[in-house]
């Protein structure tokens, strides 16, 4: 265990584990490997496409192809290094493979592994981490916790696109992969109900528009009493702003508040409602804790599914144990997802923002729960205004969730302190920036501790990792 969590010297990862390697190690009893139209996948590449090789040696990405399967491949991509592929025959079916249950699957950009299990499409989340890690030279724990939920309408945020095709039919959904092209829908298998629900009578009101090529998108976010509807209108128009006022009125009439804004012009748009402006609250419930109730606006930050968030915010109070007195440091603090758990444990939270609005969100929420929050603003990505911050806070642990971009001069902050926190809570949604910012943690001292995988968007390539790290300047070294 010496060794855990330490940068070890880079190594040239495989990329085979889990299900990959599983596959590569048992090939299917019907490969045909006298068939020279045919690519063996050998395992899947991180973003869930399958990975095999032309005869040639020359590797192959190929669309919705699982490990073991041999496949007659479509090339519609030639690069340099690497060949861009689609199946035009499949000869054999991986046992991880299962009937995807939206109709728009293969058109629709969302949702694209479908075709895998549930427990195929974790494994495979986990091993990405894995084996991004090992590029770094970054060592984790053998066990990882993994968080999710079966509960298949989870999306509580959603952004349709709109536009008008070459034959003049109006288009309303989300875009095909990898493309600008919008695939029409109907419904969608992962938006909570309530959203659900809007669909249909979005899709009327938009396409009797006079101009529905003005309207860029469509906002949609459901907080479990109220939805909230922003029209994003790149240029006003007369008529429709009727419809839209129309379209107000019937919002009205439904039993659970629905608001509907504007949010017109092209630069610097101003936002109307055409309701009453929505208050959009969610409760955060952790075991044993009483509930949290946390306010937001459309267009704040908010994690997809409920049910993991709560789960992911208990695994952060779970590592670092906050208690009375202990002074916590929230970076990237949102509408107060970590800081508001901490205070509650009695702890003394300063939580920084880069927005002003978010700040000013912070701080109403921790009034609203009568807690003690210090909410700043900072420019967390300016080396300056971080260290000013550690130096005010001189917390005793950090709670750090920024964008996908990650944090590198909040990590190069740390690694470079004298005073620094014990322990740090680390939650990422891109786990290549992750493995960026965690070398530099780990060549400042800090160990990795625990790891925890959280499946946030069920069906697709995208996850959030958790780490826990320990300063080995304050423990003594490994442990």
């Amino acid at each position: 265990m010496a060794m855990l969590g330490r940068k070890r010297p880079p190594r040239r990862a495989s990329g085979v584990s889990g299900l990959s390697r599983q596959a590569a190690e048992t090939p299917p009893a019907n490969d045909k490997t006298a068939d020279d139209n045919s690519v063996l996948i050998e395992r899947l590449a991180h973003d869930g496409r399958g990975v095999g090789h032309l005869p040639s040696g020359k590797t192959l990405f190929v669309d919705l192809a699982l490990p073991g399967e041999r496949v007659e491949p479509a090339i519609h991509r030639t690069r340099q290094r690497f060949d861009e592929a689609h199946v035009r025959r499949r000869l054999n079916a991986a046992p991880e493979r299962t009937d995807p249950p939206c109709a728009y699957f293969g058109r629709c950009g969302g949702c694209d592994l479908q075709h895998m299990s549930l427990a195929a499409q974790r494994e495979h989340k986990c091993s990405v981490v894995r084996e991004l890690f090992a590029r770094q030279g970054v060592e984790l724990p053998e066990a990882m916790t993994l968080l999710y939920s079966d509960v298949s309408t989870y999306r509580r945020r959603a952004r349709l696109s709109v536009n008008v095709d070459g034959q003049g039919r109006v288009l309303t959904g989300f875009r095909a992969a990898g493309s600008h092209r919008i695939v029409d829908i109907e419904h969608c298998e992962v938006l909570v109900p309530e959203l659900q629900a809007l669909l249909a009578p979005l899709r009327r009101v938009i396409q009797s528009l006079e101009a529905p090529r003005q309207v860029g998108h469509v906002e949609l976010v459901a907080a479990p009493d109220a939805c909230a509807i922003t029209v994003r209108q790149l240029k006003p128009h007369a008529e429709d702003a009727q419809r839209w006022l129309a379209f107000a009125d019937e919002l009205a009439d439904q039993a659970n508040p629905v608001a509907l804004g504007l949010l017109q012009g092209r630069h610097e748009p101003q936002r109307q409602w055409l309701t009453l402006a929505p208050d959009l609250r969610e409760t955060l419930t952790l075991p044993g804790r009483a509930p949290l109730t946390l306010g937001f606006a459309p267009g704040d930050f908010l994690q997809a599914h409920a049910g993991v968030n709560a789960q992911m915010v208990a695994w952060v109070m779970d590592w670092l144990a906050p208690e009375p007195g202990q002074r916590l440091l929230d970076l990237f603090a949102g509408i107060g997802n970590f800081s508001l758990p901490a205070a509650a444990a009695g702890a003394r939270v300063m939580a920084a923002e880069g927005h002003p609005a978010m700040v000013e969100r912070l701080a109403a929420n921790a009034r609203r729960n009568d807690l003690d929050v210090a909410a700043r603003q900072a420019d967390l990505d300016a080396a300056e205004d971080v260290e000013a911050l550690l130096a005010d806070a001189s917390p005793d642990v950090l709670v750090l969730d920024p964008p996908r971009a990650g944090a590198d001069a909040v990590c190069r902050a740390l690694a470079q302190a004298s005073e620094r926190p014990a322990q740090l809570a680390f939650i990422s949604c891109d786990p290549a920036t992750l493995a960026r910012d965690l070398a530099r943690l780990i060549e400042g001292g800090y160990r990795i501790r625990h790891v925890a995988v959280a499946d946030m968007f069920m069906h697709t390539a995208h996850l959030e990792t958790l780490i826990g790290l320990q300063d080995t300047r304050k423990t003594g070294g490994d442990c």
